[in-house]
């Protein structure tokens, strides 16, 4: 039994009242009062509802300790990142994870694994796999259709998962970054349902115009909350809000409950926020999340105030699952899956013959906070009949190594990592998670690189300081044992590990992004324009084909 000041976010009304448990459901709410100042206040717990949950680094069983701490009691999750590494036994590894917790995750059937033909995967998820996947009453919907010119082209593929979506009557996520007008409109009339991907408020407005619902994604590298909001108060029955890749040292700090507080506090409808925050995911995906009615699962979370929106407490089905701001559930070990084939490297590897002593060069140009990328074309620097990195410039070289058979080194050149000496590496990279790394020069690349060969998966990180005797070079790792992707540690424990290292790559060697290693990991999503590197190649996102690294006028 529970009295405190509660939310009914149907009707809009807050009153003092009793709520009465019975074995994990509501059995009754009685109504005492009007609402008492001082009292804490009791309303349905918040969803994210769009992430992966292997870009947090961690396992769902640590996601679940770290995310109801903020008031999260589920999460729609595509676990497409481990159905790249492992196809359908991941997608499963990722279920069997999830019912070690009582977090309620709804995860879906991956739709395009690979995701392009351009790049190397590790496994393949078809359209006979997606109807069983979609069968499966503990898989909630078709996750994000990223291939939207499949759509748009009615590549019969794509069209047969949709239709089996529809046949099973689960939803069909969307992903169509800068898709606008009758092209949007077609992809909504193929069936599908939601989209993540708006930038601008012009292209959310327009999608939400034709009925779609609008994620606001606010992760560890893209931040479209700004640009985003004000649809809030404008289409309240169409936005939700979603993180999509939240990494371990952020997820510790906050999660769906920052955007409520950021919202309300800059002025929208309290009664809208919290429809996106809570009821709009449940209702859409059909979640078994209880929303405070009598009848439904004891889900909720208990808050000081309506302002901060301090979280006092946590309840799934009844049991308090964290209080105080400390996670009551279990650190749990899980079982280490993995795919990981390619031989060390040399730097030999990295070396890329300058077929002229100079000319230009075309560079991607990373954004803070985006996953979208821009074409460059900038005068290119050459050592010893090579292509080099020009940290000067900050022209740094950024590779693609496949990690599922020896294959040759992908290589470009990227700016704005910022990077004055040394290298960074990482296993998770999406959508292939094949190895990608930047750094300033071929040694420490190389070093980066073999550090996550050698773990079977991680983030790596390399300095150098000068000696007499030669370069002295500083290795700092965090190993992601389970598929190369995420680790099972305690999640408190990765989030130092990795603010640590995320420290390392700012202050020493000099990363002026709010988060490389989450940055570096979208730089082979070819799936987002504009400019990209998979493991065969450079990629113009825009075309959907590859394109040379030298320009030729």
């Amino acid at each position: 039994m529970l009295t405190a000041n509660i939310l009914n976010l149907f009707d809009k009304s807050i009153y003092y009242g009793t709520i009465h448990l019975d074995h994990g459901r509501i059995a009754q709410i009685d109504r005492l009062g009007p609402e008492r100042v001082g009292e804490p206040y009791v309303l349905p717990g918040f969803v994210d509802a769009h992430v992966h949950v292997e870009s947090s680094l961690l396992t769902p069983v640590q996601f679940g300790r770290m995310a109801v701490v903020h008031g999260t009691v589920s999460t729609v999750s595509d676990p497409h990142e481990i159905g790249n590494v492992l196809g359908v036994a991941g997608v499963e590894y990722m279920l069997d994870d999830a019912e070690r917790t009582p977090f309620k995750f709804c995860f879906g059937a991956p739709s395009c694994v690979p995701a392009t033909p351009f790049e190397t995967a590790g496994a393949t998820i078809g359209v006979k796999d997606v109807k069983d996947l979609l069968g499966r009453r503990d898989i909630g919907y078709l996750a994000e259709m990223m291939n939207f010119p499949g759509v748009l082209n009615e590549d019969p593929d794509v069209m047969m998962k949709i239709a089996y979506a529809k046949a099973f009557s689960k939803p069909v996520d969307g992903h169509a970054p800068g898709l606008r007008g009758n092209d949007a409109q077609r992809y909504i009339d193929a069936g599908i349902e939601t989209d993540h991907e708006c930038t601008t408020y012009d292209e959310g407005l327009d999608k939400a115009r034709r009925g779609m619902n609008i994620l606001i994604r606010e992760g560890s590298a893209a931040r479209n909350f700004d640009d985003l909001i004000p649809l809030v108060d404008e289409f309240p029955q169409l936005v939700m809000f979603c993180s999509d890749d939240k990494h371990p040292d952020t997820l510790a700090e906050g999660h769906i409950n920052q955007l409520v507080v950021r919202a309300i506090r800059a002025g929208y409808n309290r009664w809208n926020v919290l429809r996106a925050a809570c009821i709009n995911p449940v209702l859409h995906y059909r979640l078994p999340v209880g929303l405070l009615r009598e009848g439904d699962p004891a889900d909720y979370i208990l808050v000081s105030d309506l302002i901060g929106f301090k979280v006092l407490e946590t309840v799934i089905n009844g049991v308090t699952v964290a209080k105080d701001g400390q996670t009551l559930l279990p650190d749990q070990r899980s079982e280490h899956v993995n795919q990981f084939n390619c031989p060390p490297k040399d730097p030999a590897d990295f070396w890329l013959q300058a077929h002229r002593p100079y000319g230009q060069l075309r560079v991607i140009e990373a954004i803070d906070g985006q996953l979208i990328t821009n074409e460059l074309h900038l005068e290119g620097s050459v050592s010893k009949g090579a292509w080099v990195a020009d940290p000067d410039r900050d022209i740094l070289k950024i590779v693609v190594v496949n990690r599922y058979a020896d294959a040759p080194v992908a290589i470009a050149f990227i700016k704005n990592f910022g990077l004055r000496q040394g290298a960074i590496a990482s296993s998770v990279g999406h959508d292939s998670h094949n190895i990608t790394a930047v750094g300033c020069d071929d040694e420490s690349l190389c070093q980066a690189v073999n550090a996550v060969i050698q773990a079977r998966g991680g983030l790596s990180a390399v300095g150098v300081l000068a000696q007499e005797a030669g370069p002295l070079y500083i290795r700092k790792l965090l190993p992601l044992p389970v598929a190369g992707l995420m680790t099972d540690v305690d999640g408190y424990v990765v989030a130092e590990q990795y603010t640590e290292l995320d420290r390392f790559v700012k202050d020493e060697l000099g990363s002026t992004l709010a988060a490389p290693f989450m940055t570096l990991s979208f730089m082979a999503l070819l799936v987002i324009p504009s400019l990209k590197l998979s493991d065969k190649g450079l990629f113009d996102g825009r075309t959907f084909r590859f394109t040379g690294l030298e320009v030729v006028k």
